[in-house]
């Protein structure tokens, strides 16, 4: 009889012990980590070595960590330990890690000269991308461009992780190979490439370069708020970005008035949510680890439902606004500055606070999808499709629930799936991103995510389990 492992315990049942792959793995990543703070100090270090002994570090740190981690254990997902780590319950770790990523969101926005961005010539953090950049578009990086690639690596590297972590989920695997994709090629890569070959650049009159207009097709309002903003609307229609750029105007308007609610009404929002969105992207691979910190009280829920339909409510005024402004030839509507009343604002504390220092620097504090659950207003605009006219459900089996709670406990958006599962009701929510992560860690295999007749959403049954033993409630 085999004696269990001493250095497994109820608080960490897994094994301690780190081998030599996984030390050598967390050794690379580290060292990539560290170029990326050294160049932050201005330490002198080649700006290509270090950009790849930064970038080659962290994506194969991680990946070999993660391979040998996940490789030694059996497939499929153990509720192991995770109100006990510090780094995942709020615990010291958990607030350093979170004051980090809020200081760098703040210096990103609001103070790029920090972080080296400088228009004479970059130092620093920024300067070490300078030949990422001039490789791309013969420019110097900008903040922008910075932030771009790190959120692409850790898109792709911590892809990687969420791969071996979820290898037995069929569903799982090509969701995050899409996200994946999806970011690099799409919101990456390509608009990367036609802005180095000047199909995009963006300049006023009076020779202010304010970068490039959106080719990410991806990203389409209302989560690209500023679609409609007149330099984006001039640049698409200059003569010299034809056909690029009535093509890309073209798709971004189809986008919201015909592909979005097409495709939410057969498949769900999960197509866009889980699937393609770089911000559900970095949510569910960077933002994995926290996604059991999202609140389950009703109180949230109602919080989420007047700040997710506010947020959403607010865009669309600001690009009436806007639109008005435009055609119209002015700076105001009913008297209000266009850009101060609304612009500016929705700018500031819906662009950048909201969805970038709130939504991901508080992942350790409040779960991964804080700006997907409470502030996009793409994520509002397709749920009001999921929850009332779509064919996409979860669909549950009361019968075989046996209460253990890990897909309320996984939930990232903090829907209490437990209490449909044992009721045997369907599962449909607005918020719900059909992640599928409840339906991965169901030991019993009672949730399903399915798309069918709209009208079979509501009325099946629920399966009661009663001191009668198990009944069909009708």
């Amino acid at each position: 009889m085999s004696q269990p492992d001493p250095s497994l315990s109820i608080a960490n049942p897994e094994p301690k012990d780190t081998d030599a792959l996984q030390k050598l793995g967390l050794a690379l990543a580290g060292l990539g980590t560290l170029v990326l703070f050294l160049s932050w100090g201005n330490l002198p270090i080649p700006h290509t070595l270090g950009l790849i002994l930064a970038i080659g570090g962290i994506l194969g740190g991680i990946s070999l960590y993660s391979y040998r981690f996940y490789m030694k254990q059996p497939p499929g997902i153990k509720n192991n330990g995770v109100w006990f780590k510090s780094l995942i319950n709020r615990g010291v770790l958990g607030w350093i890690v979170g004051v980090i990523l809020t200081g760098f969101y703040v210096l990103l926005y609001w103070y790029p000269e920090m972080i080296g961005f400088k228009p004479e010539g970059n130092e620093g953090l920024v300067a070490m991308f300078d030949p990422l950049s001039q490789f791309f578009k013969s420019t110097s990086a900008s903040q922008w461009f910075v932030y771009g690639t790190l959120y692409t690596l850790a898109i792709v590297s911590l892809g990687v992780k969420f791969l071996f972590k979820y290898r037995h989920s069929t569903y799982q695997i090509k969701r995050t190979l899409s996200v994946m994709a999806a970011q690099l090629l799409m919101a990456y890569l390509i608009p990367e490439i036609l802005a180095g070959l000047n199909y995009n650049d963006v300049t006023t009159q009076e020779g202010e370069y304010l970068g490039y207009y959106n080719t990410d097709l991806k990203n389409t309002w209302p989560l690209d708020y500023d679609f409609f903003y007149d330099w984006q609307l001039d640049a698409m229609q200059e003569e010299a970005y034809q056909p690029m750029g009535v093509l890309f105007l073209i798709i971004g308007i189809a986008m919201f008035l015909l592909v979005t609610p097409i495709l939410t009404y057969y498949v769900g929002k999960r197509w866009y949510c889980s699937w393609v969105c770089g911000c559900g992207g970095l949510a569910e691979t960077a933002g994995d680890p926290f996604r059991h910190l999202s609140s389950k009280k009703l109180s949230a829920w109602k919080l989420e439902r007047w700040l997710i339909h506010g947020v959403m409510v607010f865009v669309f005024i600001m690009t009436a606004a806007t639109v008005y402004g435009y055609f119209w030839n002015t700076g105001e509507v009913f008297g209000l500055n266009i850009y101060s009343t609304f612009q500016q604002p929705y700018g500031f504390l819906i662009g950048a606070t909201f969805s970038g220092v709130i939504g991901v620097g508080f992942y350790p504090m409040l779960g991964n999808r804080v700006w997907c659950r409470f502030g996009c207003p793409m994520a509002g605009y397709m749920g009001i499709i999921q929850r009332f006219k779509s064919r996409f459900r979860i669909t549950t089996n009361g019968g075989q629930c046996i209460s253990c709670g890990n897909c309320s406990t996984y939930c990232e958006q903090g829907i209490d799936v437990r209490w449909y599962a044992q009721r045997g009701q369907n599962i449909v929510r607005a918020s719900c991103v059909g992640c599928g992560v409840c339906s991965s860690v169901c030991p019993r295999g009672v949730l399903n995510l399915e798309n069918g007749p709209e009208d079979k959403r509501y009325d099946m049954p629920p399966i009661i389990i009663g001191n009668d033993s198990i009944q069909i409630d009708v």
